[in-house]
């Protein structure tokens, strides 16, 4: 039974491997007789393209944790990947001037105000020995002015880094602090709305989705389809540094990916923050009710999706050397299939990122290895399909209830258990109040 416990808790991990050494057994020679999916190219190159899917779906992770959705990260990839393209290759004041250094100063004077005034609160609990989930009133001098002054002085910063870069185009640094912080903008709007509105987020999303498509397609103009960028012509050439590789071992996307996975993995792991986000999707009522500020993180949670999708952006710039409003057409259904195959509940309050990870990879080998054996791309997305829902039925334990509705073997035993782990008080014997009768 230990092993059984400990096989259906490593399942994942299983999957991955399994998925692996189909790729590794069924795949095409090259002409030299290697083993092209081994090929660290390759390998490599699976690396590369699941990084922007990757990052999106880090992002993702906490929103569905949480209970809700985020529709709109495609949208905010594209309009993110047009305001980037456009600083680099476009100098003077352009759309993308006018929408992403304005959002730069305004994320930086409520960034440094509300960072700072979230250490003082907790400096002050800390120093009461009060509980941590109980507000203490801040005075004025630290609770309003120094975090006012410190957003001021954030926002003057980076104006006074920003501004200079307008007439002769950005910069590498400039498009990295830009393009996240207009992505980081509109996922806070899209949190924002759904705490104070009460509305699904589904709803709000999907409307963020139309938005976001509508705003980028007027920031790139009706002639600009496309907005191409070259290294070293129309843009600078340190640029090229996103798609390199660094030490010559790991691309500099996937970099990128490997360390939002360990950085946002750590905060929801080990941070009061993380127990909020998972409390908050168990349960949101009572969470509420245990002194959590249920809209403050779940804001906080939708604002990290639109800076991960907004540093996506960049990297799918540096990729594919252009933005275009459709740049991230469909990858948020990508993105969610990800996190669901890795063992998140789309019901909330269940999932990780370690699980994330091992999706985003099931999902790039199963591309790669589809593609190597040269599948029709329309059975493809069938195939995907039907992996996708055959692994949410094991993750989510149906698969027997599934087999028992069609009278399959194997399903009536699996349905029975499943039955009698969801009502275990019918396995409970009732008292016998009249006596034992022969």
């Amino acid at each position: 039974m230990t092993f059984l416990k400990l096989l259906s808790r490593t399942k994942l991990y299983w999957g991955l491997i399994a998925i692996f050494l189909i790729g590794v057994l069924g795949s095409p020679m090259s002409s030299k007789g290697n083993n092209i999916f081994l090929s660290y190219g390759n390998l490599l190159d699976v690396l590369r393209q699941v990084s922007t899917t990757g990052l999106i779906a880090t992002g993702m992770t906490a929103v569905i944790i949480t209970g809700g959705i985020d529709l709109s990260v495609g949208s905010l990839m594209a309009i993110c990947s047009v305001v980037c393209a456009m600083l680099l290759t476009v100098p003077g004041v352009t759309p993308g001037v006018v929408l992403g250094v304005p959002t730069v100063a305004l994320v930086a004077l409520c960034l440094g105000f509300v960072v700072t005034r979230f250490i003082f609160q907790n400096l002050a609990k800390s120093r009461a020995g009060a509980d941590l989930l109980r507000e203490i009133k801040l005075d004025g001098i630290r609770g309003l002015v120094t975090p006012a002054v410190v957003g001021v002085v954030l926002c003057c910063l980076s104006l006074w880094f920003l501004l200079p870069q307008i007439e002769p185009k950005f910069g590498v640094l400039g498009v990295l602090l830009v393009a996240p912080c207009v992505g980081l903008l509109f996922g806070a709007l899209n949190g924002f709305i759904i705490v104070a509105g009460r509305l699904q987020p589904f709803i709000v999303t999907l409307a963020m989705m139309v938005t976001a498509l509508g705003i980028a397609r007027l920031t790139a103009g009706q002639n600009n389809a496309v907005l191409p960028v070259y290294t070293g012509s129309n843009a600078t050439a340190d640029f090229e540094i996103l798609r390199s590789l660094v030490f010559g071992i790991i691309p500099m996307p996937g970099l990128f990916f490997l360390g939002a996975i360990l950085i946002y993995g750590a905060v929801l792991r080990f941070t009061p923050f993380g127990r909020y986000v998972y409390a908050i999707g168990g349960n949101e009522e009572a969470a509420r009710l245990s002194g959590i500020a249920a809209g403050r993180v779940k804001i906080a949670t939708y604002a990290v999706s639109g800076l991960l999708a907004g540093i996506a952006a960049v990297l799918y710039v540096a990729q594919y050397r252009q933005g275009k409003p459709d740049a991230g057409a469909g990858l948020e259904l990508d993105a969610i299939a990800a996190v669901v195959i890795g063992g998140t509940s789309l019901m909330g309050g269940r999932g990780s990122l370690t699980g994330t990870f091992c999706g985003v990879l099931i999902f790039g080998l199963l591309s790669n290895i589809l593609q190597l054996h040269n599948i029709n791309s329309n059975l493809q997305l069938v195939l995907k399909g039907m992996i996708i829902i055959g692994t949410v039925l094991v993750q989510e334990r149906n698969a027997g209830d599934l087999l028992a509705y069609l009278r399959l073997p194997g399903g009536q035993s699996a349905h029975k258990e499943t039955a009698a782990a969801k009502r275990p008080s019918q396995e409970t014997p009732s008292l016998n109040l009249g006596g034992n009768k022969k």
